[in-house]
């Protein structure tokens, strides 16, 4: 028995010197690998493995001391986590002492000390000692690399884990590792270097006397000038070492002595990349630094940026010299002063209004701007630099305007007094008269209605924008100056449309300051408006001339502007709707354009209201009553023909009440938006007129059973309701109201109506909760659908109907959207429908305004085109390879409009296998499918080009012969792709060059501007096709 046991033990010994012989002396590298793997399973122990390589660790052969002690380093840094307390201590005292070996043996030595360095069990006092013997033993920078890394790790792994025996080293540590790091060059060991000095610096470890060598250590790389090497396997980018060393030069205040004069030099050099980063470490220094150590320094500093920021032809630059310039500003406004030290923000503030105000005198001189910006960086830095600055230069700019006569002079004070004025709002101050601008707000109105009245539109442009900052200041307005601010603006917002900018500027300034000042423009604004609408009507009644009806277009938009504030919607809403009912009444000769105009108008003031609820439910349930009893009064039969009742019928009039309806819908809460349901849909199901104003109709409405076409059409504003509500809002009679929907929707006598409805059974369809419910929704749908594909005169609105239910159930990934989806690509083959199909799949991937909408919070998933595109674009294809050549044009058509409209970093990896199919689809007549594939192709030119090259004489062919389609559209998007062309590569272009600057020659005399605009462009790129610099 004891023999066996004897066996047993020298099996796994023999095996064991096996591994350790081919490893050291058979040179393999997979030895160490098993021998990590029998420790960790338990088959050796760490002391097995060192006892086997006794002979190689004592070889009088360096390469084999050095191959033995590599197998252990190996196993360690596999094994570490096992080592127990007693194996460690020996361990260390082991590689300390080989640390003086042959220079071949110390680098597995030190993978060694990495391993041991990651240990839990490591006694208190061993990584001071390690650390000592590498300082003391090891010149580590004439090692190569990986070694001097593996230095590097060994470090932080002491730093994170030992820091506080680290500390106790004191200033040793720091020499140590100066030494250590003096003369490394490698950007990966650099970036470990940067961040142990970092850690250093912040840990709070001790550098006694050796800040300025630690400074010097990583200065000496100050600016960091590296290009990566191409096809960098590590990744390092020359701003990831940027930014390391900046985190170390801006980490401390003691540095301020060696940097701050570093960083005046490099400043003032002649390299961008030297001054853009001394800059920009001079603006985090910043941070840290306090008034002591900027003081000595303060003068050079400011030289040095008012030479980059006057003088620098680069934008950055100048960027990154003002931000530098705020940041010392800032950092001397911070600082808390004693009674009897100097006021160096004071004196910082008084060298650059020194330096600069003169220039503000001169504002046709090119150095007015510099010196604006910097003073307005510097003010911007704190309330009291603000204020210092202010102070002394606004009376001096107050006092140009008016000594300069010029506009375009004035103009350029003026942006300057804004400027200042916008730094103003940063601050706030609590007394009235610390506030800088109260001594100036009589001469500031002054000249900004001054600039308001001049003939100059620029000068206007920027006296509005100055009005509207001096608004939002408190107190500087009076009622006086306010209600000329106000007549002003109505002056403006009726400019004619040459001024159209200042016209537009304006309407949005009185809707920023009617939120400010809701009395001033209650009282001085909405009169005039509300007298201005009344003339309007006036003159529509006497059809009077295009200029009084562009007049009243403005006023509409200005009614909307100005509706900003709560008190005011309650004026303007009531003069809108007023007029609406007045040209209902047959009072006014109102087009069509006249109606949709007021409908915007209103649109807009709904968009404004939907930020606060009061506002938005006071909207909601005076304007929707409004609207639908105007409408169902139009929808009425009348003895009397009326112009003005059909008008409201009209199509494009629909549309404009239905993003009215559902914009003033969108926003109400669960509890508001269940009211309103309760009313909206008792009206269309059963002719409840109880809640409409005025509600003396001559007949019922029932736009669902027998009613008029006119009845029927106002589905459309149900449609814009209901499938703008909440989610979680339950719909009365949701039954009965899907039933009358899926019957309208299959009505031939009105396509309009058809349409409406069955866009709102899909939108409702969307939102209901899965279920029973829903599923027999579904069914109904599909029985009508099947039962109106199959012959008749409601094909047409059949296949209407199974779009829209499709969009709906594959916008909320429903699992019956591909039963539907096959059942649409089984349509393309139909002779009749086939066009009508191809052009659904651009409805199916494209976003709706009107109704399944994220706004009107329907269930849209995420990257929904991109699960249609996997699931449903191989069947395309697949069908376009069987189908009959009269009906492969319908399969393309579908296939462009899904691509167009897919993601194109999704479209890309499909190219190679799509772009056959795409360049077919541009042979089609039809000129839909050529610009939705030309559309498709454009953006994929630019980015994929190593593809698209591999098809560039097809290319070529096809878009010069699209440049003479009949089509404009088409015409102009083959020339931007032709632009394009010329992103591939130049080798693959060059021998069509003449070809094609020959026949581009063409659309240079084509009959439409737009056309020879894009030839020019796309012209000029193909002659200067392989020109140098090109």
């Amino acid at each position: 028995m004891a023999a066996a046991a004897d066996l047993e033990a020298v099996a796994p010994t023999g095996a064991l010197w096996g591994l350790v012989h081919d490893f050291v002396m058979g040179q393999q590298e997979g030895p160490a690998d098993q021998v990590a793997a029998d420790v960790k399973s338990g088959s050796y122990t760490v002391l097995q493995v060192v006892e086997a390589l006794g002979s190689s660790l004592e070889n009088p052969e360096p390469r084999t001391r050095a191959r033995g002690i590599q197998l252990l380093s190996q196993v360690l840094l596999q094994c570490h986590s096992l080592l127990l307390e007693k194996e460690v201590v020996h361990l260390i005292l082991f590689y300390e002492n080989r640390l003086k070996d042959h220079h071949l043996v110390i680098p597995s030595v030190l993978r060694g000390l990495r391993a041991l360095s990651l240990c839990v069990a490591l006694p208190p006092g061993l990584a001071v000692s390690v650390l000592k013997a590498i300082f003391q033993e090891v010149h580590v920078q004439s090692l190569p690399q990986v070694d001097r890394h593996t230095v590097y790790s060994i470090i932080t792994n002491f730093m994170r884990t030992r820091e506080e025996e680290l500390k106790g080293l004191g200033a040793d540590f720091t020499f140590g590792f100066i030494q250590v790091m003096d003369g490394e060059k490698d950007p990966r060991n650099l970036l470990v270097a940067f961040r142990i000095v970092h850690d250093l610096i912040s840990r709070d470890y001790s550098l006694g006397p050796f800040v300025e060598e630690l400074f010097e250590v990583t200065s000496c790389y100050f600016p960091i000038d590296f290009t990566p090497p191409p096809n960098d396997p590590h990744g390092i980018q020359r701003e990831d070492l940027i930014l390391s060393l900046r985190a170390v030069l801006a980490s401390t205040p003691r540095f301020a002595e060696f940097l701050l004069p570093l960083l005046i030099e490099k400043v003032d050099s002649e390299i961008l990349s030297a001054k853009l980063d001394s800059l920009q470490t001079l603006n985090a220094c910043c941070a840290v630094y306090g008034q002591k150590e900027l003081k000595d320094f303060l003068p050079s500093l400011w030289a040095s940026i008012r030479r980059e920021v006057f003088q620098t032809a680069s934008e950055r630059v100048e960027a990154e010299g003002l931000a530098a310039l705020h940041s010392l500003t800032a950092c001397l406004s911070h600082a808390v002063l004693r009674a009897d030290a100097e006021d160096l923000l004071d004196f910082f503030l008084s060298s650059i209004l020194q330096d600069c105000r003169h220039h503000l005198c001169e504002p046709d001189m090119k150095l007015v701007w510099p010196s604006a910006k910097l003073l307005q960086s510097a003010a911007g830095a704190s309330a009291r630099a603000c204020d210092h600055i202010t102070s002394n230069v606004l009376p001096l700019l107050l006092e140009q305007f008016h000594k300069h006569s010029q506009s375009n002079q004035r103009r350029t004070i003026l942006e300057m007094i804004l400027g200042f004025l916008k730094l103003q709002q940063k601050w706030s101050f609590e007394d009235k008269g610390e506030r800088p601008l109260s001594g100036f707000k009589d001469q500031l109105c002054s000249l900004v209605f001054t600039a308001l009245t001049d003939p100059n539109t620029q000068l206007q442009l920027v006296g509005i924008r100055t009005l509207t900052v001096l608004g939002a200041q408190p107190d500087l307005l009076s009622p006086g100056d306010l209600e000329l601010a106000v007549g002003h603006l109505y002056r403006l917002s009726f400019l004619e449309e040459d001024s159209q900018s200042c016209r537009v500027a304006a309407l949005e300034a009185s809707g920023t300051l009617a939120t400010l000042y809701p009395v001033a423009f209650s009282s001085h604004l909405v009169p005039k408006l509300a007298e201005e609408l009344c003339l309007g009507e006036l003159d529509l009644a006497r059809k009077d001339g295009s200029t009084k009806c562009s007049r009243h277009l403005r006023c509409l938009q200005a009614l909307s502007a100005v509706s900003t504030h709560p008190s005011i919607v309650k004026e303007t809403l009531p003069l809108l709707l007023q007029h609406l009912c007045q040209m209902n009444k047959g009072n006014v000769v109102a087009g069509p354009s006249e109606v949709i105009a007021v409908c915007q108008s209103l649109q807009r003031v709904a968009e404004k209201c939907q930020m606060d609820p009061e506002s938005c439910w006071y909207f909601h349930q005076t304007a929707i009553p409004c609207l639908l009893a105007l409408a169902v009064q139009a929808s009425m039969p009348e003895k009397e023909h009326s112009v003005m009742r059909k008008v409201l019928l009209e199509d494009e009039v629909l549309a404009a009440m239905v993003s009215v309806i559902g914009t003033a819908t969108t926003h109400l809460s669960p509890d508001l938006a269940a009211q309103s349901v309760a009313r909206i849909v008792p009206l269309f199901l059963d002719g409840n007129i109880s809640f409409l104003p005025e509600n003396s109709f001559p007949c019922r409405f029932q736009p669902f059973q027998d009613g008029s076409s006119g009845q029927r059409r106002l589905v459309a504003l149900l449609m814009a309701f209901v499938c703008s509500l909440p989610q979680n809002v339950e719909i009365p009679q949701l039954n009965q109201l899907m039933r009358e929907l899926l019957e309208l929707s299959c009505c031939h006598s009105c396509p309009f109506s058809s349409t409406a409805a069955a866009k709102c059974f899909a939108g409702l369809l969307n939102k209901h909760p899965a279920g029973q419910q829903l599923d027999e929704f579904l069914q109904l749908a599909v029985d009508k659908v099947e039962a109106g594909l199959g012959s008749g005169p409601c094909r047409s609105q059949a296949f209407t109907l199974l779009l829209w239910v499709t969009k709906a159930l594959v916008l909320r990934y429903h699992p019956l959207s591909s039963c539907l989806t096959d059942r649409l690509m089984g349509l393309l083959s139909d002779p009749e429908l086939g066009p009508t199909a191809a052009d659904g799949f651009s409805l199916l991937m494209s976003d709706c305004t009107d109704v399944l909408t994220r706004a009107g919070h329907a269930e849209v998933r995420i990257m929904f085109r991109q699960r249609f595109f996997t699931d449903n674009v191989p069947a395309l294809v697949q069908g376009f390879h069987a189908a009959p050549q009269d009906v492969k044009p319908n399969y393309l058509k579908g296939l462009s409009h899904v691509l167009n409209r897919l993601p194109k970093p999704v479209l890309l990896p499909e190219l190679p296998t799509l772009l056959s199919l795409l360049l077919e689809a541009l042979s089609c007549p039809d000129c839909v499918v050529q610009l939705s594939t030309l559309s498709c192709l454009q953006p994929l030119l630019l980015e994929a080009p190593q593809v698209m090259s591999l098809h560039v004489d097809t290319l070529v062919t096809k878009f010069l012969n699209l440049s003479s389609s009949p089509s404009m559209a088409v015409r102009i998007a083959a020339l931007q792709c032709m632009h394009a062309l010329t992103r591939l590569p130049t080798p693959v272009l060059l021998p069509y060059k003449p070809q094609v600057i020959r026949a581009l020659a063409k659309p240079l005399d084509d009959k439409k501007r737009l056309v020879r605009k894009e030839a020019v462009s796309a012209r000029g790129e193909w002659f200067l096709l392989g020109s140098p610099g090109s």
